[in-house]
């Protein structure tokens, strides 16, 4: 094989991954969608529905990398769809691998504005390593609902 048709065949090779990592991944409309149905589900379901629902990573919850998160204002998570765990934790003071106090910052957000996207770093439910994100929030009484897509 010829040099020229080695590299042809690696860079293609390169794109088809390229493509198939960006078919894995949910996209910003996506997030304001999923949130959007999230906000709906709590008002016909109630929240107890719903945060069941988000937690359990129903289908209709979550898709590929996205899934849905409900903070209260005071901090506590009400609803989480890739750690059931954190629900019922206050996460005032959790920190993203860069310091950066992420849970105050969408609470203080939440509190200015009805709806936002907030960058920080989490981790990632597919590559399992801390990577960028934003997170899509709409706030719904005295909670926050939010969505978000790792930029990769």
């Amino acid at each position: 094989m010829s040099k020229t048709i080695r590299v042809s065949v690696i860079a293609l090779s390169c794109l088809t991954a390229g493509f198939a990592l960006a078919a894995e991944r949910a996209t910003k409309d996506e997030a304001v969608k999923m949130v959007g149905k999230a906000v709906a589900a709590i008002k016909t379901d109630g929240a107890d529905k719903g945060y069941k629902a988000f937690t359990d990573k129903s289908p209709a919850f979550t898709d590929r990398d996205l899934y849905v998160v409900v903070y209260g204002l005071d901090g506590s998570v009400l609803a989480h769809g890739a750690n059931a765990k954190l629900v019922g934790k206050k996460m005032l003071d959790a920190k993203d691998p860069d310091g950066k106090l992420y849970v105050q910052e969408r609470v203080a957000l939440a509190q200015k504005q009805p709806s936002f996207w907030q960058d920080y770093k989490f981790v990632d439910p597919i590559s399992k390593t801390p990577e960028a994100k934003q997170m899509y929030c709409e706030r719904l009484s005295e909670t926050v609902v939010c969505a978000g897509v790792y930029k990769l």
